[in-house]
This record gives C-alpha cells, sequence and structure tokens, in this order.
C-alpha cells in the first residue's frame, strides 16, 4: 500500500515536470482572455445636461482600451465628484460598455444677504465661493456659511449666527440667501502687562497691534481680539525689548479673558524680561586680503557703552556687507561674534567678514503681481539674474521693494538652483489698493473752510509711477493740480516729474488783490548718497493781478500781468529714524532759484531739524528747528513785493498768515527780503490717553526775525512792521496722526511783536517736519 502511494505521488510530480510549459501557456492565455474580458470598448454617458459627453469623459481616469478594473472605476468616480459639477455619480462596466450616469448640481445665479451691517454685500460676496464657483453643493455652502462667521468673529462678534436658505428657479438654477443675526459687538476693555519693570504698560500697548476699546474704535476698528494678531503681539513685544537692552526677554503667555456682563475681553501679558545688557567693546575682523577693513567701521552701528539692540546689529552686518559690495567683494560673508560678559552685563562684539561661497543667482521668479510690472519689482533690486547672491543684498532688496508700498506682504525665498553654485530667488508678492478716490473737506485757520476732489494713483499702469489730479476750492479762491512722476527716468536711479496748476485767488477782507496764477515746472531728483539727494527743477509761471478798489493797494496794479521762469535746486539731507513722528535724525533741506523774465532776483532759504530722544523710550522727544531765507535782487529796481516773503505762523506761531513783516498804512503786508528763525520743541505722550489714539501733547518756543523792505516800495509807503524786527511766542499742542495724515492745533501766547502785526491764538495746520 505504501509503494503503491509513493509511485503515485512519482508519476505524479513526473508528469507536472513534463507537461508545466503546456500548464504554463494555458494559465497565460487564460490571463489573457480575462483581460480582455474587461477591456473597455465605448463610454456612454447619461443624465448631463449643461455639460456635454466630451467634458465628463475628460474627467475620467478610464480610457477606452484600458483594463475596466474595480479601483479604476472608483478613481474615475472619486474625479468625477471633485469637480463639483455633480450632486451624484454612478460608473458601471458591462459587456465593454463604461456607463457613467450623473446628476448635474444646480447652477447658483446669486447670492443674497439678509441681516448683515458689520459687512457690506460686496464684502461677504468675497468671502463666499458659492457666489464664484458657479455650482451649488451641500459641502461649499457649509464651507460659505464658516467663513462668514469667522470673519465676524474675527471682527469682535459674539453671539454671531448664519443659517441658509435655498430658493429653486427655472433653468436648473438656484438663489443662495444666507440670513445673519450679528450677535454683539465685543470689545477690549482692558489689556494688561504682568512682569514689565523696565517699560510701562502705556508704552508696550504702543508696541503692539490689539488695542483697548476707546472713543474711536468705532472708526478704526482695532479693539477685535484675533488669536493670530495676539501672537504677532507677543512677538513684537520680544523684538521691542531686544532692540532696548533685553536680550533674553520672553513673553511668557497672552491669556485673555471674557467677561460676558461687560461683553469684553481682558487680556493679560505675562512677560520675563531677564537681564539688561549694553555693549562693550566693538571690532571687526576680516580675513580678505585687499579689503578696505577701516572704510567698513563707518558702517558700524553699535557703539562701546550704548543699549544693546538686536536691530543695530542686523543693521551693521548688513551695512557691512554693502559697503564690502560696493569695494568689488560680492561675496562677503558677515557674522557678528557675540561674547557675553554676564558679570559686567555687556555684550562685546567682533564683525567677522570673510569670503563666502561663491554662489550666483541663477533666476528670479516674481509671483502675486497681477498689476504690478515685473520690472518694477526687479529694479528695486541691486541685483539682478546672473550676479553674486549675497543675502544681506537680498535683505535690502526685501526692503527696498516693501518700501515701494504696492505690497500688503513681500516674502523672499531661495531655493537650490541647476547647480550646487546657482541659487533661485522666489519673491512672492500681495498687493494692496494704490489709488485714492475721492472728495476731502476740512478747515484751515488761514484759508478758512476747504475742499478737494482728487484722483491719486501710486502705482500709474502698474509701473510705479505717480500721478495725481486735484481740484480743490476754499472761500478765496480755486486750485487745479496735475503732477506725474517717473521714479526710474530712462531706468536710471533718476526720478522725473512735471506739475501744472492754475491758482486762482480772490480779494478778501485780508488781501487786498487777486491774481489768477498759471504755471508748471519740470523736476528730477537724483540720489547722491542714502542719505542725500539732490532735487533740479525749471519752470514758468504768468500771473496776472486783479484789484477791485485799487486805492486800498499799493503792491499791484489792477490788471497788470507778471511773468516768470526759473531754475532752482535743493540738496535734502535726512538721517531720521523714521519719517513720521521720528525721536532721533536730521534733517536739512537747502534750495536756491535763479527767477528771471520780468524779474531778475535769486531767492535762497535753507530749513533744518534735529530730534533726540530725551528720556529713552519714554516717548519724549526733543526738537530744535531753524530756518533762514534771503532774496538778492541783481536786477537794480528791487524786488516785486509779490515775489517776497511774506511770514506768519510758519516762522513764528502766534501770528496770522502774512501777519509780521513791513506794512502799509492799509494794512497790507509788503514782504520782507530776509528771514530767519529758531524753534525748540518738547512732544510727549499724554498719560491719561492710551498711545494708540495716536494723540500727543507738546509745548514749544519760537523766536523769529523778518527784515530788508523790497527797494521797489517807496519808503514813504513803509507805515508799520519794521519797529521790532523780532517776533516771539510760546505755546502748547495737541498733535494727532489720524488716517488723514498728521494733524495739529498749536494754542500760542505772542511775548514779541511790531504794533502793526496781526496775531492768532489758536491754528489748525497739517503737522510737518521741517
Amino acid at each position: 500500500m505504501i509503494h503503491r502511494n509513493l509511485l503515485r505521488s512519482m508519476v505524479l510530480a513526473f508528469a507536472l515536470v513534463l507537461f508545466s510549459p503546456l500548464t504554463g501557456v494555458g494559465v497565460g492565455v487564460f490571463g489573457v482572455e480575462a483581460a480582455q474580458a474587461q477591456t473597455v470598448v465605448r463610454i456612454n454617458v447619461s443624465g448631463n445636461q449643461r455639460v456635454d459627453d466630451a467634458t465628463v469623459r475628460s474627467f475620467l481616469t478610464i480610457r477606452v482600451g484600458d483594463a475596466a478594473t474595480s479601483s479604476a472605476i472608483q478613481s474615475s468616480i472619486n474625479s468625477l465628484n471633485a469637480t463639483g459639477l455633480f450632486s451624484n455619480v454612478s460608473v458601471r462596466y458591462s459587456g465593454g460598455t463604461l456607463s457613467v450616469s450623473v446628476s448635474e448640481n444646480l447652477i447658483v445665479s446669486s447670492v443674497l444677504f439678509e441681516g448683515n451691517q458689520r459687512f457690506s454685500d460686496d464684502q461677504l460676496v468675497a468671502m463666499v465661493n458659492l457666489a464664484s464657483r458657479g455650482t451649488f453643493s451641500e459641502a461649499r455652502l457649509a464651507a460659505d456659511v464658516r467663513s462668514i462667521e469667522l470673519a465676524y468673529e474675527q471682527a469682535g462678534y459674539t453671539g454671531v449666527s448664519v443659517t441658509s436658505r435655498t430658493e429653486i428657479l427655472e433653468n436648473s438654477r438656484m438663489r443662495v440667501v444666507f440670513v445673519i443675526t450679528e450677535g454683539d459687538k465685543s470689545g477690549i476693555a482692558a489689556i494688561n502687562f504682568t512682569g514689565n519693570n523696565a517699560f510701562s504698560a502705556g508704552t508696550l500697548k504702543g508696541v503692539i497691534n490689539t488695542s483697548e476699546t476707546h472713543l474711536l474704535s468705532w472708526l478704526f476698528n482695532d479693539d477685535n481680539l484675533d488669536e493670530e494678531k495676539l501672537n504677532a503681539d507677543k512677538e513684537l513685544i520680544r523684538i521691542f525689548y531686544a532692540n532696548r537692552g533685553y536680550p533674553d526677554a520672553r513673553v511668557l503667555s497672552a491669556v485673555a479673558e471674557f467677561d460676558a456682563e461687560r461683553n469684553a475681553y481682558f487680556i493679560n501679558f505675562a512677560i520675563s524680561e531677564g537681564e539688561y545688557y549694553t555693549f562693550g567693546t566693538i571690532g571687526l575682523e576680516t580675513s580678505i586680503a585687499g579689503l578696505d577693513s577701516e572704510a567698513l567701521k563707518s558702517s558700524i552701528r553699535t557703539y562701546e557703552g550704548a543699549v544693546y539692540s538686536r536691530r543695530d546689529l542686523q543693521a551693521s552686518v548688513e551695512d557691512i556687507a554693502y559697503r564690502a559690495t560696493g569695494q568689488g567683494f560680492a561675496f562677503a560673508d558677515v557674522r557678528p561674534r557675540l561674547d557675553r560678559d554676564i558679570a559686567n552685563k555687556v555684550f562685546n562684539v567682533t564683525y567677522l567678514v570673510d569670503q563666502g561661497p561663491r554662489v550666483y543667482v541663477e533666476r528670479i521668479n516674481i509671483l502675486g503681481n497681477t498689476k504690478t510690472r515685473d520690472f518694477v519689482i526687479r529694479r528695486a533690486l541691486d541685483f539682478a539674474e546672473g550676479d553674486p547672491f549675497n543675502r544681506s543684498m537680498v535683505t535690502r532688496g526685501k526692503g527696498a521693494i516693501e518700501e515701494l508700498d504696492f505690497f500688503s506682504s513681500v516674502n523672499v525665498t531661495t531655493q537650490r538652483g541647476s547647480a550646487p553654485d546657482k541659487v533661485i530667488l522666489t519673491i512672492a508678492v500681495v498687493e494692496k489698493s494704490t489709488g485714492d478716490y475721492g472728495f476731502t473737506a476740512g478747515y484751515s485757520s488761514t484759508e478758512g473752510i476747504l475742499g478737494e476732489v482728487s484722483l491719486t494713483e501710486r502705482n500709474f499702469l502698474g509701473r510705479g509711477q505717480y500721478l495725481r489730479i486735484a481740484v480743490g476750492a476754499t472761500t478765496a479762491g480755486q486750485t487745479y493740480d496735475l503732477s506725474f512722476t517717473e521714479p526710474r527716468f530712462m531706468g536710471l536711479k533718476v526720478s522725473a516729474g512735471v506739475d501744472v496748476y492754475k491758482r486762482i485767488a480772490d480779494e478778501t477782507t485780508t488781501s487786498f488783490f487777486g491774481s489768477d496764477a498759471t504755471g508748471g515746472q519740470l523736476r528730477f531728483g537724483v540720489p547722491i548718497t542714502e542719505e542725500i539727494n539732490a532735487n533740479l527743477m525749471a519752470g514758468f509761471e504768468t500771473k496776472s493781478f486783479v484789484d477791485s478798489d485799487p486805492t486800498d493797494s499799493n503792491v499791484v496794479v489792477d490788471g497788470s500781468t507778471l511773468n516768470k521762469a526759473f531754475v532752482g535746486y535743493s540738496l535734502v539731507f535726512n538721517n531720521l529714524d523714521r519719517q513720521i513722528s521720528p525721536t532721533s535724525g536730521f534733517i536739512a533741506n537747502l534750495s536756491q532759484q535763479y527767477v528771471g523774465w520780468d524779474h531778475n532776483f535769486i531767492r535762497t532759504e535753507a530749513r533744518a531739524r534735529y530730534f533726540i530722544p530725551v528720556i529713552q523710550d519714554s516717548g519724549i522727544v526733543a526738537s530744535v528747528r531753524g530756518q533762514a531765507g534771503i532774496i538778492n535782487d541783481l536786477s537794480g529796481a528791487g524786488v516785486n513785493p509779490t515775489e517776497a516773503f511774506v511770514k506768519g505762523p510758519n516762522l513764528v506761531r502766534g501770528f496770522a498768515a502774512g501777519g509780521m513783516g513791513p506794512r502799509a498804512a492799509n494794512g497790507e503786508n509788503l514782504g520782507a527780503t530776509m528771514f530767519a528763525g529758531i524753534s525748540a520743541e518738547l512732544e510727549f505722550p499724554i498719560p491719561v490717553l492710551p498711545e494708540n489714539y495716536g494723540i500727543r501733547g507738546a509745548v514749544w518756543a519760537d523766536v523769529g526775525y523778518v527784515g530788508g523792505v523790497p527797494a521797489s516800495v517807496a519808503p514813504a509807503l513803509v507805515a508799520s512792521g519794521t519797529t521790532q524786527p523780532v517776533r516771539a511766542s510760546v505755546g502748547a499742542s495737541l498733535i494727532w496722526n489720524s488716517p488723514f495724515g498728521p494733524l495739529r492745533g498749536d494754542v500760542a501766547q505772542v511775548l514779541q511783536q511790531d504794533a502793526g502785526d496781526t496775531t492768532q491764538v489758536f491754528q489748525f495746520t497739517i503737522s510737518t517736519l521741517l
């Protein structure tokens, strides 16, 4: 029995070995027949009305000739569902035919909103996808409901509710209505800080973007609780400390607690300040042969004994690398070596300048600019494709693009290029509005009620050009202005512009004659250094005078016209730490202008102002301002009084416009050929007002000199204004960094004046640096 089984097994094994090729073929043939049985010969589409058959087939992952496996069929179903065009999809295979059945989603013909006040319909439309996608789905509807809810939550609303209803229309169309219950607007009752010993809560509130609810919150909408904003505020506080002597400062937490009774949040920032440090010894070392290290030291912004500042460290690194590039060492790599002296609380710094890797910019990609032309962004960089890659130059380039003020964000990333020594830069920008169209109205203490309709575009046609058209009116006349500026004339770092204007001034109780002036000028701006700019200008003007009562004017003749052509220049030095509310630095302007045609004289004016913080980070800033001017007559006949200096609050506050200087018996200002003045001002935060109000106070003192009666004026006509050439005043001001620009109101007490001067206690103006 055993032998018989053994023999049977051996025979079976032999047969398998002998016929294994035949068996393999048989299996193979069977597999081919199975595959052929599943092959798609044709694709039928049904149920579609708007979407044609070819479009439906294009979404399938199966094509004619493919095998209709279960995985391939499921993949096609997923692909069709992902289009959002269909509410139901069915795909089946039978006898070589792939049958596709679909039910199309309805088309959203309109999206409406009910109950919305905080956001306009246009704003809400931009938040929802149904309005732009065209087809309806429950998933999109739910996502849009959540988008609206999030917008209200970020705007500070609690208890907001968003529901929807749909209305079926003809031709498979649908109307979607979002019903919004806005709930209550919650604010921020208080922002508190713990652990802050070096800086007051008021100072830190001015650092962060989150604001307490205040009287103008309805206008600025700045009292919203936002988690992302809180996280950004934590970083702002840390950077603020790191730039003011506290390198180890941290914000441990930022907690917001909601008070239901007050419908407001209380926010507390917990701060660990760490130790206070200053800079110790400062040095610079280089391993690059031929590099003038002494010339680089002038770029260092950190000084022995100065407060430790991360910002000054980084700025020094960038400036040293930039200067090294200017010497021809484009691959210079600058790193600060910091030696912390814990015992003395100082950081000794050595700037190491070494030869970095030789890497080149292979390509610069620009993304996100739908309006701004690529070349506008590229020309802001000091390098181009093919140039050496230097991180400091890239950082400076990023800052230059941001200074264009065309973008809400600028992000620069790098990636390896086609070779190890090549890098690809990608500059991603998010554009913002650069146009301003509107009407403004206001009041000036010198011109009364005024208004202006203007069109301003800072990025005209996406080419970075500036265009402004304005029509203005006051109680005493009208103005018409057209201004155009090309920032890179002929591709150079030279700005060129043209201004055309018309000025109509009516005769009033304080102006003894009217005038009608038409003129224009060409101007060019040339940067000389990073801090010095030169401006050249040339132009003309024709001005006619009208005097309804010629007996009351000693300056003009009714119906007379004066023409003038002029050429001139100005030099501007500016190293202010910031252009709005500066705390340190110096700004100066020197200008000269030759005026000819019906005139022949040279006008020279100089203005300067120096800012210095009185107490570091206290917000108290002192400034001293000086100004002077002189007109040199070249004709021998004297300067026409209409071209002379007419001074008032622009020299000494407390005087009316044209309120000082030589006068005729009728009170008409005859003008002066010389003036000089000096002012001292102390600006400070107002303790009872949060810094985010943007309102500050100031006290000041002005002293001015006006002299030199135009030689064309007969001495007998001068009745007053020359007895006391020196004027003086003191006063106090409120300064508001408003959304409309820096505004200020000055209350003055005149200490010294001439008998013929006119004064004013209060003046409301736009605040200027010079």
